[in-house]
């Protein structure tokens, strides 16, 4: 979407500069010197390219203890502390601290679109969005479980989670609108 806008932005302001109307000629001519379609195949690659250094990134921390409020691999992380980091570290994303706060600042995608390095939330404490991990393909995602217990990659098909399952998110390269909603 933000593509399309930057095109036609381009547009508006090649036709402030010039008397004549764009013809189709023009805009594909307009659009190959620029190089602009390459441009956009590059971000596509590059944004896949950083979800699979997430993945990795997050991968790295396995065996890392739950720690409640914890935000670092020293002392040990909760679900969104580790996310915030691994987006933090991979991205440079500060993404909120909460899960649901992370839920209401990032899109709203169906389960069937979920792409390595999204996110996936689940009612675990008898409220919406209250707990979250990063997916890793194949129905795995990885996370801060519980006290007692270390991040670890587990599926979404297991009983457990496809009954908690709230739903899946993809953090957005600029923010999402602090009103939005999970």
């Amino acid at each position: 979407m933000r593509i399309i806008l930057v095109l036609a932005a381009l547009l508006l302001i090649n036709a402030a500069n010039a008397n004549p109307v764009p013809t189709s000629d023009d805009i594909d001519r307009f659009v190959s010197e620029r190089g602009f379609l390459a441009r956009v195949g590059d971000v596509g690659e590059k944004v896949e390219a950083k979800a699979s250094e997430l993945v990795v990134n997050a991968m790295g921390f396995l065996g890392v203890p739950y720690k409640r409020g914890g935000t670092n691999s020293d002392t040990g992380f909760d679900c969104s502390g580790f996310v915030r980091t691994i987006y933090e570290q991979t991205a440079g994303l500060v993404l909120p601290r909460s899960a649901n706060q992370q839920a209401a600042a990032s899109e709203k995608i169906d389960r069937s679109d979920l792409k390595p390095g999204d996110l996936v939330f689940f009612n675990t404490m008898r409220r919406a969005f209250s707990h979250v991990g990063i997916y890793v393909g194949e129905g795995n995602f990885i996370h801060a479980p519980k006290p007692g217990a270390k991040v670890r990659v587990e599926n979404m098909t297991g009983a457990y989670w496809a009954r908690r399952f709230d739903g899946a998110r993809r953090v957005p390269v600029e923010p999402v609108a602090s009103g939005a909603t999970p």
